[in-house]
């Protein structure tokens, strides 16, 4: 399996572009995390474009991501891709065992968060973002009330990182893709 036959796949079952996009952010931390650890990013950035690629199919927990599994499984995914996929959903309880399956979880919630911060800044610009901006959005209940926050605090403790550095490391993570997921802006990276 490759970045392009999970890029197909993803198309293939998500037509919608903020969910693309939502992918293609998670693909950015995932692999940004593959680097600082030393390992294969390729393999990491695939488990971010696909955690999510069954869900407007499979838009309930009873389903997602157990039924995308099946598709994976199907389609000849191998099983630690299928697993850290699965990793991402909490209600599942599945045991983290690698940080694969421990960063897909950390990031997942976080960067549709970071994303949602970046485009109430009045130049739409992830530029613009750094740790206290989310922090204080984060206390903010009415701000992105979809996104979890307990699953981003518990994310960053399960991979073993201060909260505030791996907001930090995502939000740098997101700004390479900042055109693709439309969070650019016009500010430009200092």
């Amino acid at each position: 399996m490759n970045r392009e036959d999970a890029w197909n796949i993803l198309c293939e079952y998500t037509k919608t572009e903020p969910l693309r996009k939502h992918a293609l952010a998670v693909e950015a931390a995932m692999r940004a995390y593959a680097r600082k650890y030393g390992d294969d990013e390729e393999r990491w950035a695939i488990v971010g474009l696909l955690h999510d690629f069954d869900f407007e199919i499979h838009p309930n927990p009873e389903e997602h991501p157990v039924k995308g599994a099946e598709i994976l499984r199907q389609r000849g995914v191998p099983e630690e891709i299928v697993y850290a996929v699965l990793c991402h959903a909490d209600y599942l309880g599945l045991d983290r065992k690698t940080p694969i399956d421990r960063a897909i979880y950390a990031v997942d919630e976080l960067t549709g968060f970071i994303t949602a911060v970046a485009l109430v800044r009045p130049s739409k610009s992830i530029h613009e973002v750094n740790v206290a901006a989310v922090r204080k959005k984060m206390k903010d209940k009415g701000f992105a009330r979809a996104v979890n926050r307990e699953d981003i605090t518990k994310g960053a403790d399960q991979l073993g990182v201060d909260l505030d550095e791996h907001v930090a490391f995502v939000i740098e993570s997101l700004k390479p893709v900042a055109s693709e997921l439309g969070i650019g802006g016009t500010a430009q990276a200092p």
